[in-house]
């Protein structure tokens, strides 16, 4: 399984005040706990975490998180960032276990150009996460699906999808996850409108003729 170790140091402190202290100082806060696990306050780099959260998998990233000479697995519970600097602010870490299922937000992918598109057609993606059930060994780093096939008003569903194996969609099989519309056809009121604005702005365009033959003759 893939991890990316974590270094933290458990906090004597807590409150506003040592918290800030704490990010002046170049490190943020965090809360660690879990199955087994009491809350445990803890010190962490924020060059660390944020760089982590930033690859591939984001959120879904798990650590080898050690703290006191002791590892465990752990994953983004809650994160705080800074609503202007978007900077982290705080962290909450989730003992996970290696063989026990947990619940996932994997992004959806849509690989090609689809024929319906060629012809004219919008791609509707209704979802740009799955949520998934699975161990952490097994979380796929984003589910792709190929919609080059797609025609106009052809769908993809949860069903069409190839999930790994251990993998479970959470979602009904019939939910549509994909369609190409077909392009928006001109009505008569739009046709009307055009018309109107059309001659709405021939009057403008006579009268800045005169306009321009007067700063001719200015000249």
């Amino acid at each position: 399984m893939e991890t990316t170790t974590l270094q933290a140091e458990v906090r004597a402190t807590r409150g506003k005040g040592p918290a800030r202290r704490l990010r002046a100082e170049g490190k943020i806060p965090g809360v660690f706990y879990g199955p087994g696990v009491p809350p445990t306050p803890l010190t962490l780099s924020p060059k660390e975490v944020t760089q982590a959260l930033r690859g591939e998998r984001g959120r879904n990233v798990v650590f080898k998180l050690s703290v006191d000479g002791k590892d465990h697995l752990a994953m983004a519970k809650d994160v705080t960032t800074d609503p202007v600097t978007h900077e982290l602010l705080h962290i909450d870490l989730y003992r996970i276990l290696e063989d026990k299922v947990l619940e996932v937000h994997v992004p959806l992918h849509a690989t090609g150009r689809s024929v319906g598109v060629v012809q004219g057609g919008v791609l509707n993606i209704t979802r740009r996460t799955l949520p998934l059930r699975t161990t952490p060994a097994n979380i796929p780093v984003s589910i792709d699906v190929d919609v080059t096939h797609l025609d106009l008003k052809d769908t993809i569903s949860v069903e069409d999808l190839e999930f790994p194996q251990g993998v479970e969609c959470l979602l009904r099989p019939k939910l549509t996850l994909a369609i190409v519309l077909e392009p928006r056809k001109a009505t008569a009121a739009d046709e009307e409108e055009a018309a109107a604005a059309a001659e709405a702005a021939a009057p403008a365009a006579e009268g800045a003729a005169p306009a321009a033959d007067a700063d001719k003759a200015d000249s």
